[in-house]
């Protein structure tokens, strides 16, 4: 089933406003703090709709909006988990996580949108697929978690060498400790291995996290997000 799962997700998770509110204020990334973030902005490219392909802009914009559609992605994906036989049936440990991973998710992605909005034209609710995970089956959730979270930490280590602004550095950075530490979490329930949570396959031998280019992010993202996106604006 292909939905704009993203906008879907906030009337879902509107059921702790109260924790969105205050994960926004401690992260420091209240709306006011998004207009100085994006300050700057306006000379890039506003993304556009062309035979229904996501633009994505060019510049840092792009860079901003390619972050918005990996948090639309986590952010639907953990809207349905909620809704899932997984979750109703989960510990209370791991539907904690949940719930946590939930919140965290729709922030980032309510962050971008409001931030990118301010200054520029974010990218619309993206289409989503997750027919091909059951959502009933513990194995089959936390597997997908841990491959998005997973993923999105990559995603955010590739792309902060594109970013010009410090600022929106400075930002990234904020977001990717807390992608990384759902990757920690998700890890650590999912696997009965002590090591799990930087094991080899994320971590290398200096001990530096996996990165991943935007082309290779999409193409792994691409399994789920059925809007076409045109990343050529994207810094190289």
């Amino acid at each position: 089933m292909k939905t704009p799962k993203f906008s879907q997700s906030r009337v879902v998770a509107e059921r702790d406003p109260h924790s969105r509110r205050s994960f926004l204020r401690k992260s420091g990334l209240g709306l006011a703090a998004a207009g100085l973030f994006l300050a700057g902005c306006e000379d890039d490219d506003d993304p556009i709709m062309f035979d229904n392909t996501v633009n994505l802009g060019s510049g840092d914009v792009a860079v901003l909006n390619y972050a918005f559609a990996l948090e639309q992605l986590e952010a639907a994906f953990y809207a349905q988990v909620l809704q899932g036989g997984y979750f109703a049936s989960a510990s209370a440990e791991e539907k904690q996580i949940m719930t946590d991973l939930e919140a965290h998710e729709r922030a980032h992605a309510e962050f971008f949108q409001a931030a990118i909005s301010s200054v520029a034209t974010a990218i619309p609710a993206l289409e989503v697929d997750f027919s091909s995970i059951d959502f009933d089956s513990r194995a089959s959730v936390l597997g997908t978690a841990q491959a998005f979270e997973d993923l999105g930490v990559s995603a955010y280590n590739g792309a902060g060498r594109l970013l010009t602004n410090p600022d929106f550095l400075l930002i990234a950075g904020k977001i990717v400790s807390v992608e990384a530490r759902h990757a920690a979490a998700i890890r650590s329930i999912n696997s009965n291995s002590p090591r799990a949570f930087a094991s080899s396959e994320v971590v290398d031998s200096n001990g530096l996290d996996l990165a991943r280019t935007p082309s290779q992010v999409l193409g792994i993202a691409g399994t789920y997000i059925t809007t076409p996106i045109d990343a050529s604006g994207l810094p190289q």
